[in-house]
């Protein structure tokens, strides 16, 4: 059956629509698809927090790329998975790329959601956009995988309209390594390096705070993945934000401290 012809049908049945240009028939049609990067750079937040291993995204958090991440996220629209998980997959290949193969096998760690929050979406989106990557990637022969390795603490807050100082104050020390995953990770890769996956990347601190907590049990942290990066812009209203946006600009040149 032609593509016109299955999307007319899923329009009828389902009444959906692209989220990109709300075409109606799938979730994103061929035409916004074709249009979604196929690259990723280095995206520094600036200012940068000290000691952040080199981020990478594969867009800027705006336009359809958006329209994916909080369709995922908040619409709980699972069919995005793919897309969402063929971008992360473009930054970890750019920082796989220039990282050192000789190594031992790479994990994904994604950034966790808060528990009440993975409740009430229904689903935890960066698990499975991370999980996407990583199959996506061992198809290409990568030796990887993703691993839920962090966990929120007690405390820690949505991050909508916060500030960069307020969300670095918000997450230090938000989040842990449970013993269980550590011990299982000492077994079956005892060499391994870590990057850490997440959707948005804004001031840094989530990455950043991720990135202590890892380093903190002893693992080696090699990089920082994600969809997309945010661009800061004078005027954008509190219903526009992400809720791990309102960050600084973005540069693709490393900080010089």
């Amino acid at each position: 059956m032609p593509l016109g012809l299955v999307d007319a049908l899923l329009d009828l049945l389902l009444g959906a629509h692209c989220v990109g240009c709300s075409t109606p028939g799938r979730l994103l049609c061929t035409a916004c698809a074709e249009g979604l990067p196929r690259r990723a750079h280095p995206a520094w937040p600036v200012p940068t927090p000290a000691g952040l291993v080199t981020p990478y995204a594969a867009a800027q958090y705006e336009g359809v790329v958006r329209e994916l991440v909080v369709g995922h996220k908040e619409q709980r629209l699972l069919a995005l998975t793919g897309p969402l998980g063929n971008l992360l997959a473009h930054a970890l290949r750019e920082l796989l790329v220039g990282s050192d193969s000789s190594g031992g096998p790479l994990l994904l760690v994604p950034v966790p959601s808060r528990p009440a929050s993975v409740r009430a979406r229904g689903h935890d989106p960066t698990w499975a956009m991370t999980a996407r990557a990583s199959d996506l990637l061992g198809l290409e022969g990568w030796d990887l995988s993703a691993r839920r390795l962090l966990r929120t603490r007690p405390g820690l807050v949505d991050q909508t309209g916060l500030g960069a100082e307020a969300r670095a104050r918000n997450l230090e020390g938000s989040l842990w390594c449970p013993s269980d995953g550590l011990r299982r990770l000492a077994r079956d890769t005892p060499r391994a390096r870590v990057v850490v996956c997440d959707d948005v990347l804004t001031t840094g601190a989530t990455a950043r705070e991720a990135q202590r907590a890892l380093e903190a049990v002893g693992l080696d942290v090699v990089g920082i993945a994600v969809v997309a990066a945010t661009v800061r812009r004078r005027g954008v209203s509190p219903s526009e934000r992400h809720s791990d946006s309102s960050g600084p600009r973005l540069s693709r040149n490393p900080p010089t401290h």
